[in-house]
């Protein structure tokens, strides 16, 4: 029996993909004129019975509200009696529906595509690999990514996978638009550091001990790195010899990019406050944070070291491992409880099929267990978890992450309380730009 090659197969179900209904756009096609709201448009008034600001500061909620959105960024956030639609400006009512802030997942695996063509990064070479780059596997506006859309989701941290100490570079990308370059929001976006729960299995297998040797060993070599150029660039010293492998700790030590951790246990992380933030003084966030990597709260809190936590939003006892005392206890309302103020949400979704985990799309439901798990709201943390707490853990709130003048203008037009799974996201705006309408299209979530 004749077979088709393996390439020309590839090649075949792509081109079906491509024509398939609801395909992702094919990069640099042309676009209609600028719409309100969007660069080089007519200015957008948003009005709504309810506006979810999640301000760095001043109100959180706005009833009767009204946002100013043009070219792309937000003009002014308001009750609607004292905030008028200036000239010229196109105005939307949206009746009862809720406004709020784009939400920020930083724990990304999804943005390379999917299974069948899998453009994802090799991070399981070395155990330490800060040379590598996520943003080679990005694939824009993919079916995955659309979907997170759906979800309410508009900027995402894209990492490497957690089996080697230090997977590589992430990148900050704005999803549900249609080409690279009007996507990333920032690159590097972060150092993935994997302190356990997967890298003891590279190779032959390694213990804690030598991963934190060979990790503050990488992290001294590349604070030496950026120390030479900072020389030179003062003046004070010769022009160092560029290592890509090393590029990277040039924005850590600079306060540019910060260490993101998948980390959960007590020990290990006690450590990436210890030695990341304290010994090292670089910024880094807590990524997952579960088990019993609540007791360190107190002392993350006041290291500055930020709690993305997630997907696994509870722990119960597990012999051997974490006692609880019988009791489901939620991680968020741990942390809380001990003292941590800027805590976050994450979904670590991975490529369908894959792993289970939670897709792109819940990112909104791990704040609604947390409630319902003890997290305090009484100033909307669930909301801010979902979106401003992860922008300051990312270093990006002057850009994202709340609804204040100046901001890109990410806005979610949602049903209701953003933290009740009912809740459905009805029109997504990025940048000031409609890339989700559920009126127009079929529901993606």
């Amino acid at each position: 029996m004749k077979t088709t090659p393996l390439p020309r197969l590839r090649a075949l179900l792509a081109l079906a993909l491509a024509a398939a209904p609801g395909a992702v756009p094919v990069a640099g096609a042309e676009r209609p004129g600028p719409k309100p709201g969007e660069a080089g448009g007519a200015g957008l008034a948003l009005r709504s019975r309810k506006v979810l600001t999640a301000a760095l500061e001043g109100p959180q909620v706005i009833d009767h509200g009204r946002v100013l959105v043009k070219d792309g960024r937000i003009e002014a956030v308001g009750p609607a009696s004292a905030t008028p639609v200036p000239e010229g400006y196109v105005e939307i009512d949206v009746g009862e529906a809720w406004l709020m802030p784009g939400m920020i997942d930083l724990h990304c695996h999804i943005a390379a595509g999917n299974v069948l063509f899998k453009n994802d990064i090799n991070d399981m070479v070395y155990l330490t690999n800060p040379g590598l780059r996520a943003c080679a596997g990005v694939v824009p506006n993919n079916h995955l990514m659309r979907r997170g859309v759906g979800g309410g989701v508009t900027t995402v941290l894209f990492i490497p996978g957690s089996g080697t100490n230090m997977g590589g570079q992430g990148v900050l990308l704005k999803i549900g638009l249609e080409r690279y370059e009007e996507s990333e929001l920032r690159n590097p976006g972060s150092l993935k550091l994997a302190q356990a729960g997967n890298p003891e299995r590279w190779t032959i297998g390694v213990g804690r001990s030598f991963m934190n040797w060979n990790t503050r060993n990488t992290f001294k070599r590349g604070i030496a790195y950026a120390k030479r150029w900072e020389a030179f660039e003062q003046g004070s010293g010769e022009e160092p010899e560029k290592d890509l492998e090393l590029e990277i700790f040039r924005a850590l030590y600079g306060k540019e990019a910060q260490v993101s951790t998948h980390t959960q246990m007590y020990q290990v992380v006690l450590m990436t406050i210890t030695m990341v933030a304290q010994e090292l003084g670089l910024d880094a966030f807590i990524d997952h944070g579960s088990f019993d990597g609540y007791r360190t709260a107190a002392l993350a809190q006041a290291a500055g070291v930020q709690a993305i936590l997630g997907p696994r939003m509870i722990a119960s006892t597990f012999p051997g491992f974490i006692d609880t005392d019988g009791k489901i206890i939620g991680m968020a309302a741990a942390y809380q409880e001990r003292g941590h103020r800027v805590i976050g949400f994450n979904t670590d979704c991975i490529d369908e099929g894959v792993f289970v985990t939670p897709p792109q799309e819940e990112l909104s439901l791990q704040a609604g267990m947390s409630v319902r798990y003890g997290l305090e709201n009484t100033n909307l943390e669930s909301v801010r978890g979902l979106t401003i707490n992860p922008a300051i853990a990312a270093g990006i709130e002057d850009r994202v992450g709340s609804l204040e003048p100046g901001k890109d203008a990410d806005v979610l037009v949602i049903s209701g309380d953003p933290g009740d799974p009912r809740t459905r996201v009805e029109r997504v705006y990025t940048d000031g730009r409609v890339v989700y309408d559920s009126a127009t299209e079929r529901r993606r979530w």
